[in-house]
């Protein structure tokens, strides 16, 4: 079997980074994980994916100051150099532009703390409360220019409990999100066909 060679996004401590490198653990799981860069220096994910072996990068949005092309080639370069066939974002705390969403079309995924199309952008859980909402989630998407919005690939739900304070629903919500997004590259690296 070809393992798709993967690179995770990130900007901090990476728990779903965490949860597709155990995945990819598995010897008939058919992606690896290649590559772990950050956009924040010191990102405590970066630590994390150098202790289980796999290579990082930081490729610091700060240093190329307003020029998001620059900042965004950088990062292409990065991925090009280690060969990589599938994009997973995970606590990548950047809008990227429609450049680079195109050189990885059907190829970039998401992990969103919501169910999509519902509550879009931030504070998903306070939003979802103050709805008065009885079921929340979390959609892995692929990713197009328009932020959350790109076809859905799977979705997992919660209850929304009785007293649920924002904390509490998103601490629920994030043990879905390590649950589906393994699954979610699973699906994208079996049916994914090198061009």
């Amino acid at each position: 079997m070809s393992r798709k060679r993967v690179a995770i996004l990130i900007s901090g401590r990476g728990s779903n980074m965490a949860a597709l490198i155990e995945a990819a653990k598995a010897t008939d799981y058919p992606a690896e994980i290649a590559l772990v860069l950050s956009n924040v220096p010191g990102a405590g994910g970066l630590d994390l994916a150098a202790a289980n072996g796999i290579a990082t990068a930081t490729v610091d949005h700060k240093s190329f100051g307003r020029d998001r092309e620059a900042f965004e080639r950088a990062v292409q370069a990065e991925l090009e150099s280690h060969a990589i066939d599938i994009v997973c974002l995970a606590g990548f705390l950047r809008i990227l532009t429609p450049w680079l969403v195109g050189q990885w079309q059907g190829r970039m995924i998401n992990i969103h703390p919501a169910l999509l199309p519902a509550y879009k952008g931030l504070d998903t859980h306070a939003r979802a409360l103050a709805d008065g909402v009885t079921r929340h989630g979390a959609t892995v998407h692929f990713v197009v220019p328009e932020m959350d919005a790109g076809p859905i690939i799977l979705q997992g739900e919660v209850p929304v409990l009785p007293g649920d304070t924002a904390e509490a629903l998103g601490k629920r919500v994030l043990a879905v999100e390590h649950r589906i997004y393994p699954e979610a590259l699973r699906m994208i690296a079996t049916e994914y066909k090198l061009v």
